[in-house]
């Protein structure tokens, strides 16, 4: 499928940009074995968790939900500097496209100030006019309010040329309720047969992939 060249990239953080999946399993199975629950496999946490804490938690604590997310932020904060890893050619492909001068940002449901921390802990701020995380929007992706926070600081509309890069499908969902192009990178929705694979306007298996196609824009 021919798509247009991006006037802005959006990017999903975890596990499109950096490997959380082993931080998140550590905070919210302590969370969970702290409440009562049975400790997820990394199956089911990479199957799972895709929308924010406040989407999610009152659905997995009930009425405990804010008490339970505090623990769980409380973990994560304990462990993620020490164990955030960066995908394989994210660094290369965010520096390839900032030296084309391109508008990049990040909108994540990992929360706004968490995001924010492992972005200065990598290093990465400079590279991003907005890093927009959970609580920082009216709405957590899906919703397009997001997105739009992201682009605020910026002349550019939402449309097919603002790219939205992310490994999952609420990534794809929020980049059509945006009216963005849908740029799925990695296979786990793939290997899970994901209904949501079809919503992408195009794929890759990986960011150096990725890098490889936006070199020769």
């Amino acid at each position: 499928m021919l798509i247009p060249n991006p006037r802005a990239i959006i990017f999903d953080w975890d596990n499109t940009l950096v490997d959380t999946f082993p931080i998140i399993r550590d905070a919210l199975n302590t969370t969970l074995e702290a409440f009562g629950y049975s400790p997820w496999t990394m199956d089911e946490i990479r199957r799972q968790v895709r929308r924010s804490a406040r989407d999610s938690f009152p659905e997995l604590f009930g009425n405990d939900w804010e008490r339970a997310m505090e623990l769980f932020y409380y973990r994560y904060y304990e462990v993620h500097t020490d164990k955030l890893k960066i995908i394989a050619g994210a660094t290369e492909l965010i520096e390839r496209l900032a030296s084309k001068s391109m508008i990049l940002s990040v909108v994540s449901n990992k929360r706004g100030d968490v995001l924010r921390a492992e972005a200065a802990h990598l290093g990465w701020t400079d590279y991003f006019s907005a890093l927009v995380g959970a609580s920082d929007a009216a709405r957590d992706k899906p919703a397009r309010d997001p997105v739009d926070l992201a682009l605020s600081g910026t002349n550019i509309e939402t449309g097919p040329d603002v790219w939205f890069i992310g490994d999952a499908d609420i990534d794809l969902e929020c980049a059509k309720n945006a009216d963005c192009t849908a740029i799925l990178i990695g296979a786990q929705i793939r290997a899970t047969d994901s209904p949501y694979a079809a919503q992408a306007d195009i794929e890759f298996p990986n960011c150096m992939a990725l890098f490889n196609f936006v070199d020769k824009l």
